[in-house]
């Protein structure tokens, strides 16, 4: 095809119902991506925050800009639908133009997860060797009550192992020799045998308490899934691309169909 058949295929009728099609559709599911970052957002500040703020490299932050990216997100996809569904070309435009702001903001948060992965292990290692040191202190209750919610939540028991809890600061002080919090008990709490426990696993049947560390179940999450979540974001974000481009050719098309209406 030469180039003015291109142009008139573009200004045609049939195509620019297609693009329009392609572009709703595009605008729904971006409109659904917004829903679940900020529901994500909301989430985490809910229900994760204790247990991100036992990491060192936590950002309090996080939460309200995951909610704030989602809202932004909603609001846009909305206004997308609309501009798509009116043929307004220099708002196309305008649409196209902030989906490659999202798609700059996704692929450096996707590269982002590749590159600090190492430094948010450490940064959650450290965090809970604090947060052991500091269990029982009535000064750093949240602290208590985010590791006891994660040993809950996760049915883990220490940092590497249950064995953490025997050297740590809360255990000397209880005077209990081998003990460890009840938020380790794999049984009812109340019959769980979470004192005076051997050193080492083999010596028993079954131990009571988890015997995997909170820090070797996450950094194992982590290696299994965080190429897999980042290459999704990754995915995602050049998805965006795929959006504006859809955008700015319906928005052509328009242009030149109004120019031949007035030729």
């Amino acid at each position: 095809m030469t180039k003015g058949q291109v142009q008139s295929a573009m200004a045609s009728a049939p195509f620019a119902t297609c693009m329009k099609t392609i572009l709703m559709v595009f605008n729904i599911i971006f409109w659904i991506t917004g829903i679940a970052i900020l529901a994500l957002g909301i989430w985490t500040k809910v229900q994760l925050y204790m247990y991100m703020e036992l990491s060192e490299d936590y950002y309090k932050e996080a939460p309200y800009v995951l909610i704030g990216v989602g809202a932004v997100i909603v609001v846009v996809g909305s206004l997308g639908c609309c501009c798509t569904a009116k043929g307004n070309a220099c708002l196309l435009y305008m649409y196209a133009g902030f989906l490659m702001i999202v798609f700059v903001a996704e692929l450096s948060a996707g590269v982002s997860g590749f590159v600090y992965k190492g430094k948010l292990e450490k940064g959650f290692q450290d965090g809970l060797n604090k947060a052991l040191e500091k269990y029982g202190n009535p000064k750093f209750a949240t602290k208590s009550e985010a590791v006891d919610g994660l040993q809950r939540a996760l049915h883990c028991c220490g940092i590497s192992s249950y064995e953490d809890w025997f050297t740590s600061p809360w255990s000397r002080k209880a005077g209990k020799g081998n003990s460890v919090p009840k938020s380790c008990c794999r049984v009812n709490e109340d019959v769980c045998k979470n004192t005076n426990l051997p050193a080492k696993a083999g010596n028993r049947t079954e131990l009571d308490v988890y015997e995997t560390g909170c820090h070797t179940l996450v950094v194992e999450f982590m290696n299994g899934n965080l190429a897999l979540i980042g290459g999704i974001a990754l995915g995602v974000s050049f998805f965006q691309v795929f959006g504006a481009i859809i955008a700015c050719c319906l928005a052509k098309s328009i242009n030149k169909s109004k120019y031949e209406q007035v030729a």
